[in-house]
């Protein structure tokens, strides 16, 4: 069987500010993020194989990216944490799913992120190839695992 890739698309919405931005981004705002996962491998050939001719189930990635990123980060607030913003009752008030990186959140630290978590958890033939994440309609950050090696 040929090395075939399979492809996949999630969406979430976010928030985030960039600390010492010198632009409109340094304040909190939001993006509807959409991604696409990549996978690459060889489709199983075993006949008693329930997955047969699959490289996997789009049901087991979307179970993997689900819990890795879209269930964490869907209608999240993301910010580095050295940012200097402390986390009290009144911003657990308002900001009570506040995910505290060791990054600058920004869309191409993010992708990086997430294709190492998702990377983690994809069974053996399945490897990734690449991940397209959107910021914006007409902005994205790619990682390819051959960039990556």
């Amino acid at each position: 069987m040929k090395t075939i890739r399979v492809t996949k698309e999630f969406n979430f919405e976010m928030a985030h500010a960039l600390m010492n931005y010198d632009g409109f981004c340094k304040n909190v705002h939001g993006h509807s993020y959409k991604m696409f996962v990549t996978v690459i491998g060889t489709p199983s050939t075993n006949m008693e194989d329930p997955k047969l001719g699959m490289l996997i189930d789009f049901g087991d990635l979307k179970k993997i990216v689900n819990k890795e990123i879209v269930d964490v980060y869907d209608h999240a607030f993301l910010l580095n944490k050295n940012s200097g913003v402390n986390y009290n009752s009144e911003t657990h008030q308002m900001f009570s799913n506040t995910i505290y990186v060791d990054y600058q959140p920004t869309c191409e630290n993010m992708v990086n992120d997430f294709a190492e978590k998702i990377k983690a958890k994809l069974p053996e033939k399945a490897k990734i190839f690449s991940i397209r994440l959107y910021e914006t309609a007409t902005a994205y950050a790619e990682w390819f695992a051959s960039d990556n090696l």
